[in-house]
C-alpha cells in the first residue's frame, strides 16, 4: 500500500513490511511499537505567556535516558521568533499511517501556537537534540483561506497532508473546523471540512479510516478562555458539550452526540489504537466524566457514561464544589489500560478497560493538586472518602501545581507528565506555578496487575530555566507515541 491508497495492506506488504528496513515511519502495528525502542529525548512545548517574563516560548528537548550524563535536563532550546505565541499540542508531519510508504519520514514536528495562531514546523530530523525551525505559517493564512483559527490538535494523513483542528475564527468566535497543510511544503491548502460546516466548537480530533469515520470534540470559544475560567460562560452558552461524528471520506458531518452537563468540555478523544476498533474514550473536564462513543448495530455511533469523579464540597477556595478537572486521557498501545490526570484534585488514575463498558480503577496517585493537607482548601465532604493528600515532594521539590498532560513510553511501563494545562487557567489556578515554573515527573507502570508508582529519582525543574520559571506542557518522542500515530 502506498501512503494512505487504501485502509488495508495486501498480504504480501504486511509480510514484507514487519521487518523490513524501507519501510516508512512509525510501526506496521499498534502492538509492534510496544517492541519500539525505548525512549531517550522528549519535546516539550514551554510557555512564557502570562508570566512576568516577556520572553518568547520555546521548544525544550529533555534528555530521559537512565544512562545519559545528562538524564533529566534540558539539552537544548528552541526559541520561537515572536512573543506570547502559546504554543500548546504538537503533531508529526508522518506517523504509522504512512507505515506503507518508504518515501515518508517522520522528521518534522508541527507546533501550532493556540493563541497566536502561527504554525511551526520544526525540523527534527537533521538533528534530533538540537531541532531548528524549518518553517512559519502566518495567521493570515489561516484567517483568508480557511476562516479559522486558535490552532489545536496536529494529525498527519495516510495522504501525506497535515490536518489541525481549529477552535476559533479570527474574531475569537468558537468555530469547529480543520486546517490542511501541504504535506511537503507545509503550504495552507484550504479547509478539509465542506464551506458552512464547521460545527460551533472545536478542541481534539481523532479517525479511523477502516470504518469511514472521524470524530471531533469541544473545548470553548477562544475569547471566553484567553484570560481564564468564568463559570458563568458555561451558562452563557461559550463552552462545548458534544462529540462530532464525520464521514472519513466525504468530509460530511453526519451526527452529533450532546452529552450533556454530565459531558461538559469534553477534551481528548482517543479511539482505541486496534484500527479495527469501533470505539474510544473522551475525558470531559468539568464533571470529572468519561464517556464511552461507539458504533452501535445500526450502524450509527452513540456514547455512555464509564466513569465519574465526583466533585468534592470544600471550603477555602473559589466555589463551593471542586471537580477533578480531567485534563489528559491516554491509552495504552495495547488498548488495555486507559489513564488520565485530574488537574485540580491532583490524583493520576489507571484503569484497566479490558471490559471497555466497565472500566476498573487499578492505580491512582497523588501528584501535587488543590486539596493537599497543609494548603488553604479544606474537604469538608467526598464522596471517595479519601484523605486529603500530603504535599508531593520529589528530590526535595515541592511540586507546584497538580498533573495535567500525560505521556506514556511505547512498552507502557513509564508514565510521564507535565502539569500545565494552559498558561491562562495556571495562572488563575496555580498562581504559584507562574512563579515557580512548572515539572516533569515520570511515574512506573506495573503492566500486569496495575498500579502507579512515582518515580523518586527523576525530576525535571522548569523553574531553573535560563531565562526564569517557564510552564512545560505536551510530550512528544521522536518515534512516535500512543497519542499521536494512527494506524490505517
Amino acid at each position: 500500500m502506498g501512503c494512505g491508497l487504501g485502509y488495508h495492506k495486501p498480504p504480501d506488504t504486511i509480510k514484507a513490511s514487519a521487518n523490513c528496513s524501507g519501510c516508512g515511519p512509525g510501526y506496521h502495528s499498534p502492538l509492534d511499537a510496544m517492541k519500539g525502542r525505548r525512549e531517550e529525548i522528549v519535546y516539550l512545548p514551554c510557555i512564557y505567556r502570562n508570566t512576568d517574563i516577556l520572553k518568547p516560548d520555546y521548544l525544550a528537548t529533555v534528555d530521559i535516558d537512565p544512562k545519559s550524563s545528562t538524564y533529566c535536563q534540558v539539552i537544548h532550546r528552541l526559541p520561537m521568533p515572536n512573543l506570547r505565541d502559546e504554543l500548546h499540542h504538537s503533531g508529526w508531519n508522518a506517523c504509522s499511517s504512512c507505515f506503507g510508504d518508504a518515501s515518508k519520514k517522520r522528521n518534522r514536528l508541527i507546533l501550532p501556537a493556540l493563541i497566536s495562531s502561527r504554525i511551526y514546523v520544526v525540523d527534527v530530523g537533521t538533528n534530533p537534540r538540537a531541532p531548528q525551525i524549518h518553517k512559519i505559517v502566518e495567521p493570515i493564512d489561516l484567517y483568508w483561506k480557511c476562516g479559522l483559527a486558535n490552532p489545536h490538535t496536529s494529525h498527519c494523513l495516510g495522504s501525506g497532508q497535515i490536518m489541525i483542528s481549529c477552535m476559533g475564527d479570527p474574531c475569537g468566535n468558537g468555530k469547529g473546523g480543520f486546517v490542511l497543510l501541504d504535506g511537503e511544503t507545509f503550504e495552507v491548502v484550504g479547509n478539509w471540512e465542506h464551506p458552512g460546516e464547521a460545527v460551533p466548537f472545536g478542541y481534539d480530533f481523532w479517525y479511523q479510516p477502516r470504518h469511514n469515520v472521524m470524530i471531533s470534540s469541544e473545548w470553548g470559544a477562544p475569547k471566553s478562555l484567553v484570560d481564564g475560567f468564568n463559570p458563568a460562560h458555561v451558562k452563557e452558552g461559550h463552552y462545548g458539550s458534544s462529540l462530532h461524528i464525520w464521514d472519513w471520506t466525504t468530509h460530511r458531518r453526519l451526527q452529533t452526540l450532546d452529552l450533556g452537563e454530565e459531558g461538559a468540555i469534553p477534551l481528548e478523544v482517543r479511539f482505541l489504537h486496534d484500527p479495527d476498533a469501533t470505539e474510544g474514550y473522551v475525558g470531559c473536564a468539568l464533571q470529572g466524566t468519561v464517556f464511552r462513543f461507539y458504533k452501535t448495530p445500526k450502524g450509527d455511533w452513540a456514547a455512555e457514561k464509564v466513569i465519574s469523579v465526583p466533585s468534592k464540597k470544600v471550603e477555602g477556595w473559589a466555589l463551593p464544589e471542586m471537580p477533578g478537572l480531567i485534563t489528559d486521557i491516554l491509552i495504552s498501545l495495547d488498548d488495555r489500560f486507559l489513564y488520565f490526570s485530574n488537574w485540580l484534585h491532583g490524583d493520576v488514575r489507571q484503569y484497566d478497560i479490558t471490559d471497555r463498558r466497565n472500566p476498573r480503577l487499578v492505580g491512582q496517585v497523588f501528584l501535587g493538586g488543590s486539596i493537599i493537607r497543609d494548603g488553604p482548601v479544606k474537604v469538608l465532604e467526598d464522596p471517595e472518602n479519601q484523605p486529603q493528600p500530603p504535599p508531593r515532594i520529589i528530590k526535595g521539590k515541592r511540586i507546584p501545581g497538580g498533573p495535567q498532560m500525560l505521556q506514556l513510553s511505547l512498552d507502557g511501563r513509564r508514565l510521564y507528565l507535565t502539569t500545565s494545562l494552559y498558561s491562562a487557567w495556571d495562572k488563575q489556578f496555580y498562581p504559584d506555578m507562574i512563579k515557580e515554573g512548572s515539572v516533569m515527573m515520570q511515574m512506573d507502570v506495573d503492566t500486569v496487575n496495575g498500579g502507579l508508582s512515582v518515580n523518586e529519582d527523576f525530576l525535571v525543574d522548569f523553574g531553573k530555566e535560563p531565562d526564569g520559571p517557564v510552564l512545560a506542557h505536551e510530550l512528544r518522542y521522536p518515534g512516535g507515541d500512543c497519542t499521536s500515530d494512527i494506524w490505517l
